[in-house]
C-alpha cells in the first residue's frame, strides 16, 4: 500500500502544483473567462490522459518518448508565451481595457489551457493504468493485496487533489502580481526540467548523433538532467510553499477598515478562512516531504535475498533432501551450468500439505530479480506481488518459472537438463 501511495505522489506532485497554480491565477487575474478556459483545460487534460493510458497499455502504436518529446516542446512554448503575455498585461496599463486587453486575456487564458492539459497528459496516464498494470501480476482483483494497493493509490490521489485545491484557493487570496511571480517561478522550473528531458530524448533517439561536434556537451546535459530530476521536485515544492506562507503572514498583517461590529466579524472570518487554506497547504507539503524522505526510502529499502543453500549434484540430477526444506520456509538453491551461469531455484513446503512449491528464482514478467519471504509469504522482489504458496509450481502471473522435478527416496530431484534449458534467464 505504501509503495503505491508514494508512486502516485511522485507521479502527480508536479502536475498538482502546476494545475493548482494555473487555475488559481486564471480565476484571480482573468476572471470568469479565465476560470472557464482553465476548467476546459482540466477536462481536456483528463480525457487526453485517459486516451493516452489506453493507447499505451492496449496498443503498440505509441512511442512514449516521442510523445513526451512533443509534450515538452509544446509545454515550454506555452509557458514562455504565458510569461511574456501575462507580464505585458500586468505592466502595460493601457492594455487593460478595450479590444487589445480582451485579446491579451484570451491569449493568456489559452496558454493556461494548454499548460494545464499538457501537464495532466504527461503525468496522469501511468497512474490511470495502475489498476490494470497491477492486475497483470496479481491476476485477480479480489485479493486483499490488490485492495491494499488500490487504497494506496487512492490515498495518493486524494492528497494530490487536496494540495491542488490548496494551491488553487491560495492563489486567489494573493494579489495578482504576487500570484504571477509564484506562477512564473513554477513555470520556469518546470520548463527547465522539460528542457533537460528534451535533451535526454534527443540523445536516446539519436536525434543528436555522436558525430555532432557538440554531442559530448549534450550528453553531459542529459546525464545531469537525469541525475538531478528530483531537484526540480524540491524546487517546485519550495515555490508552492510560498503560497500558504504568504497567505498566513498576510492574514495577521492586514488591517481593513470597518464601520460596525458586523463588518469586523466579516473581516475576521475572511482571514480565518485564509489561514485554514494556508494550513491545508502547509500540511499537504509536510505530507509530501514525509512521503519523499520517510515513506519512499522505507518502501524501497533494498531486500536482501536469503543465501543459497547447499545441494547435491549427481548423475545428471540436483538433489535436495526433505530435511532441508521441511520447516515451511523459503529455501534457495542453485546449479552452475557449464557456461558459468548460476541457475537459482526455490523450494518451499506448502502449508497443511506434504507437497512442495518448486520453481526457478525468476519469472517471465520480472526476470531474475528473485523472491523472498515476508511474514510467512513469498513475495516478488521487483513488483512486490505476494505469491499464493499453493500455486507455486504452476504457470501464470508472477509465479516462478516451472521446472521439472520428481520425488525419490526422501529427495526432491531436479534434472540438470531442465535447469540448463533456462540458463538464459540468469545473467551470471
Amino acid at each position: 500500500m505504501l509503495k503505491y501511495f508514494t508512486m502516485t505522489v511522485d507521479a502527480l506532485i508536479l502536475c498538482a502544483i502546476l494545475v493548482g497554480l494555473l487555475r488559481g491565477f486564471a480565476k484571480s487575474a482573468l476572471g470568469r473567462v479565465g476560470i472557464i478556459i482553465a476548467n476546459i483545460g482540466t477536462g481536456a487534460g483528463l480525457c487526453l490522459a485517459c486516451y493516452m493510458s489506453y493507447m499505451k497499455n492496449a496498443t503498440n502504436k505509441v512511442d512514449t518518448s516521442l510523445w513526451n518529446y512533443r509534450i515538452f516542446w509544446t509545454g515550454i512554448i506555452a509557458a514562455g508565451a504565458f510569461i511574456v503575455l501575462s507580464l505585458v498585461l500586468l505592466l502595460v496599463r493601457p492594455l487593460h481595457k478595450g479590444k487589445a486587453g480582451l485579446i491579451l486575456r484570451i491569449a493568456v487564458s489559452l496558454c493556461v489551457l494548454v499548460s494545464i492539459a499538457l501537464s495532466m497528459l504527461y503525468a496522469m496516464p501511468d497512474v490511470i493504468a495502475y489498476p490494470y498494470t497491477i492486475l497483470l501480476t496479481d491476476m485477480t482483483a479480489l485479493s486483499t493485496d490488490y485492495l491494499f494497493k488500490m487504497i494506496g493509490i487512492l490515498l495518493g490521489i486524494i492528497l494530490m487533489l487536496l494540495y491542488e485545491m490548496a494551491m488553487y484557493r491560495g492563489m486567489q487570496r494573493l494579489k495578482v502580481w504576487q500570484a504571477l511571480i509564484v506562477l512564473d517561478l513554477g513555470l520556469m522550473a518546470n520548463g527547465l526540467r522539460w528542457a533537460g528531458k528534451i535533451i535526454q530524448v534527443m540523445v536516446s533517439k539519436r536525434m543528436i548523433l555522436p558525430t555532432d561536434p557538440d554531442f559530448d556537451r549534450y550528453f553531459d546535459l542529459a546525464v545531469l538532467s537525469a541525475n538531478n530530476d528530483i531537484s526540480f521536485t524540491y524546487i517546485m515544492i519550495g515555490v508552492s510553499f510560498i503560497v500558504p506562507v504568504v497567505i498566513w503572514v498576510l492574514s495577521f498583517l492586514q488591517k481593513e477598515p470597518y464601520s460596525n461590529p458586523a463588518g469586523k466579524r466579516k473581516i475576521k472570518k475572511k482571514y480565518r478562512v485564509n489561514r485554514r487554506w494556508a494550513v491545508l497547504g502547509i500540511c499537504c507539503t509536510a505530507m509530501m516531504l514525509v512521503s519523499i524522505f520517510v515513506i519512499e526510502p522505507y518502501t524501497n529499502r533494498p531486500v536482501v535475498l536469503s543465501p543459497v543453500e547447499d545441494c547435491r549434484v549427481q548423475d545428471g540430477n540436483v538433489y535436495v533432501t526433505f530435511e532441508q526444506v521441511e520447516d515451511g520456509h523459503l529455501h534457495r538453491f542453485e546449479y552452475k551450468t557449464p557456461n558459468g551461469k548460476h541457475v537459482r531455484f526455490i523450494v518451499i513446503k506448502k502449508p497443511n500439505s506434504q507437497s512442495y512449491g518448486i520453481g526457478l528464482d525468476a519469472c517471465d514478467i520480472c526476470g531474475e530479480t528473485g523472491y523472498y519471504e515476508r511474514d510467512g509469504q513469498v513475495v516478488c522482489k521487483l513488483c512486490d506481488v505476494v505469491m499464493n504458496i499453493n500455486t507455486i509450481g504452476f504457470k501464470g502471473g508472477c509465479n516462478p518459472i516451472v521446472v521439472p522435478y520428481s520425488i525419490e527416496n526422501g529427495n526432491i530431484v531436479l534434472p540438470v537438463k531442465g535447469l540448463i534449458e533456462h540458463e538464459n534467464e540468469f545473467k551470471a
